[in-house]
């Protein structure tokens, strides 16, 4: 087992969903079942409208063929185990790539190996990358034995023995387990709506700067739900209380829906903004993903 780069572009043509699945070509598969049951990273590459760098962090559980097509395989990531980054990772520092297996002796980057979508990195390096996406925690995380791409052979060839010993691979995963992943989801969730309730659209901060907005999960974490952002809607404190009670929900549109077992709806829409659908993010991407919304629809909405 070993740490591994899983290269992921917002609009991949692989069956992707990055909080659950990874979906990659038979090529890779040696390679990718050495991160059973370890960590991974995920890069964003340039193509796609992509930032050149990584994003979030995820354990990989298994890796199975693809059931629906042939020849490809899927990496599917334990459930609860994936985070978005608080800050986004740049490829390189002023001191040089963040992988420094990517680098050539001369400091350019190696084009080859940046291609490989399913890649190793060394324990050290995994280790700084997400110190550098959890900021406010750079010191949770020891530094391990390096595992370096170097070991394999030129081309798509398969290294022997490439892993960091047991003891060191249970210290980063306890290390991991203590990122404190409320904090990170409210921080996330609360920047990409500008602090501001999606549902009543009032944006209310105290004397001291906090915003009076919270963070709601549309499938609870209870519920495997995870702590990303598309999974997450900012919502003042009554509203939070309406949504978690399925009082309030929102369809695939992102209309507002109140509960004909409401005692009083009319009250309810009173609080709603004029437009009775949300305020969603600037960023698309950070909007609700359908398949949340319909599992909340389907699950906690008293319709």
């Amino acid at each position: 087992m070993a740490n591994g780069v899983f290269v992921h572009r917002a609009d991949s043509k692989y069956d992707d969903f990055p909080e659950e699945r990874y979906q990659f070509p038979k090529r890779y598969l040696k390679r990718a079942e050495r991160f059973e049951n370890d960590w991974i990273v995920y890069y964003e590459p340039r193509g796609g409208g992509g930032r050149l760098g990584y994003t979030g962090i995820a354990k990989v559980s298994s890796i199975v063929p693809d059931p629906e097509e042939e020849g490809m395989f899927l990496a599917r990531i334990e459930s609860g185990s994936f985070l978005p980054f608080e800050c986004f990772v740049p490829l390189r520092t002023d001191e040089g790539f963040r992988e420094s297996d990517l680098a050539k002796p001369d400091g350019t980057l190696n084009g080859g190996l940046i291609q490989w979508a399913v890649r190793p990195i060394s324990a050290d390096d995994f280790n700084a990358i997400v110190s550098a996406g959890f900021p406010e925690d750079i010191s949770f995380l020891p530094r391990v034995s390096t595992i370096s791409l170097q070991d394999y052979p030129e081309g798509f060839a398969e290294a022997g023995t490439m892993y960091a010993h047991d003891e060191e691979r249970l210290r980063v995963g306890k290390y991991i387990s203590q990122i404190p992943r409320d904090r990170v989801f409210r921080r996330l969730v609360l920047e990409a709506y500008d602090s501001r309730c999606a549902i009543t659209g009032l944006k209310l901060i105290n004397g001291g700067g906090r915003a009076e907005v919270e963070a709601a999960h549309i499938k609870p974490v209870g519920s495997h739900g995870p702590d990303t952002v598309r999974n997450g809607i900012a919502l003042s404190g009554t509203v939070h209380w309406m949504f978690d009670r399925g009082l309030v929900s929102l369809s695939d549109e992102y209309d507002v829906l109140v509960s004909r077992q409401a005692n009083d709806p009319d009250q309810i829409w009173s609080l709603v903004n004029r437009t009775k659908k949300a305020i969603l993010p600037e960023n698309a991407a950070h909007y609700p993903h359908p398949k949340y919304l319909q599992w909340h629809r389907e699950h906690c909405f008293k319709n």
